[in-house]
């Protein structure tokens, strides 16, 4: 991207910085945005029977959308939580089309940055439908290490959809293989 392209970028994103436990998006809400985080860790997660089921979790210069609710503009499901003091950028999916029409290259970021999202949402899933629970988390562990490090246990059970205490019997195995 030029300089101009990255100046135009900029100029649309709004700034967000949360405290630990703050809620940055509630169900019923529009998600209008596209967000981008800096640094910190949230977590994406709606009820289920009275249960909170995490779906995502996101750390340090990666990207979350409630897609469903941004694109059909209707309020989600889901709710948006920072797990740690988290700084956000807001990339508001009204002004990157805007950009995006007279822009080729911010039209591919946009197109590249739902791409990431949709191949995140279907690893994820298929994760969840082949793997056993102690592949799961060896996978997690690869592909997100900040993520397991950093985020309460109950988080990456309920997101790798295992209880606490199966998560810490696959731990224990995991370290003894190690």
């Amino acid at each position: 991207m030029t300089h101009d392209e990255l100046d135009t970028l900029e100029s649309i994103l709004v700034p967000m910085k949360f405290a630990k436990g703050e809620m940055i998006l509630k169900e019923g809400e529009i998600c209008r945005n596209i967000y981008y985080i800096e640094h910190g860790l949230v977590r994406q997660f709606y009820f289920k029977n009275d249960k909170e089921v995490t779906e995502h979790l996101g750390v340090d210069h990666t990207i979350f959308m409630c897609i469903e609710s941004l694109f059909k503009e209707e309020p989600t499901h889901l709710q948006v939580q920072a797990i740690e003091p988290t700084l956000l950028y807001a990339l508001p999916k009204a002004r990157l089309e805007e950009v995006a029409l007279h822009n080729v290259n911010i039209q591919i970021l946009y197109r590249k940055i739902l791409e990431e999202s949709l191949i995140i949402s279907q690893v994820h899933a298929d994760l969840l439908r082949f793997e056993s629970a102690q592949s799961r988390y060896k996978r997690m562990c690869k592909m997100s290490p900040q993520v397991v490090l950093r985020a309460p246990l109950v988080y990456i059970a309920s997101y790798l959809q295992m209880t606490p205490e199966t998560l810490s019997r696959v731990r224990s195995s995991t370290l003894l293989e190690d």
